[in-house]
């Protein structure tokens, strides 16, 4: 089977800018993502949980992305904008998809 090379981005950031994000990727024409709740963690300030949490306030998100690389970098531009000033993390992996047409 036919594989196509494309690029997957993940991008962790505190939930209430989820829809700051969502726009902001939208506003780069990157339509295709889906949105998943973060458990938990450790970074700097050492290991978090949603256990306990009362709201979404304290919590991250993780949005992935699966995109043609030639649309990397104005994904990235975008992602950048927002992730600069808050609290969050941008990995950017290869990977490859059998239907290229639908990224």
């Amino acid at each position: 089977m036919q594989t196509h090379a494309a690029k997957r981005v993940e991008i962790t950031i505190e939930a209430p800018m989820e829809r700051t994000l969502r726009r902001a990727l939208e506003g780069a024409e990157i339509t295709g993502f889906t949105v998943l709740p973060v458990l938990g963690g450790s970074g700097r300030s050492g290991y978090w949980s949603r256990d306990g949490q009362v709201s979404r306030a304290g919590g991250m998100v993780q949005f992935v992305c699966i995109i043609r690389p030639e649309r990397l970098d104005k994904l990235l531009d975008a992602a950048f904008e927002v992730v600069e000033s808050h609290i969050g993390v941008v990995c950017v992996t290869d990977c490859q998809v059998l239907r290229a047409e639908r990224f």
